[in-house]
């Protein structure tokens, strides 16, 4: 299946998650996060901000096209095809990374454009307003814990952790399809709880990622 492609790429994290997405919106998922991944690589792997920002254009543009116009032989972009047309939602999360690539230490501006344009992604897969508001604060939420995980400036760290800790850390009920993100979230809250450096797979983990994957909330 083509979902197992990029599977083993992503963070245990990121695989736990998943675990708990019904078979038909899976492969919905996993495209999200591994075109995340995708292009946070470019924007960590490019030396120059130019050549990043080359790169992004490249999927911003094929992201704002019919998929009856991208290019054979790229396997994301035909495990993007499950999105049925949507795909041009996820355009936001390529503006969102290309905010990272700025000099250190970024404003919180860039690291919460790029936070709202996660939330964003995740939206876009929830039914109804409601549905879509509260997956975008999920989705929000989740990113900025799991971007302070990944930094290694101090002050760009202590930005987002601040930026963090003043998010609303309600819980929600959602759709089953986005049952993923509800895990996400949960573990994002217990890491910035205990003051941990970034979400992992502990022992702890696990349990709170097995209820909120059985029970939704």
């Amino acid at each position: 299946m083509i979902e197992n492609d990029f599977l083993p790429q992503l963070h245990p994290v990121t695989r736990l998650a998943l675990a708990y997405a019904p078979r038909a919106s899976r492969l919905q998922l996993v495209a999200l996060m591994a075109l995340d991944m995708r292009l946070a690589g470019i924007v960590r792997n490019s030396r120059e901000p130019m050549l990043a920002q080359l790169r992004l254009a490249w999927w911003r543009e094929q992201l704002r096209q019919d998929s009856t116009a991208w290019p054979e032989g790229e396997p994301l972009l035909a495990a993007l095809r499950s999105w049925d047309g949507k795909h041009s939602e996820l355009a936001p999360l390529v503006d969102g990374w290309e905010a990272m690539t700025g000099t250190a230490p970024l404003p919180k501006e860039a690291f919460l454009h790029l936070a709202d344009a996660r939330g964003t992604a995740f939206a876009a897969l929830a039914d109804g307003a409601n549905n879509r508001a509260e997956a975008k604060r999920l989705g929000r939420n989740w990113a900025l814990v799991d971007i302070a995980g990944r930094l290694t400036h101090p002050q760009e760290r202590a930005t987002v952790t601040e930026l963090a800790n003043a998010q609303d850390w309600r819980r929600a009920r959602l759709p089953r399809e986005l049952r993923p993100l509800v895990v996400l979230h949960g573990l994002a809250a217990r890491s910035l709880r205990a003051g941990e450096n970034s979400i992992t797979a502990s022992p702890g983990s696990l349990v709170t990622a097995m209820c909120l994957g059985l029970l939704g909330r």
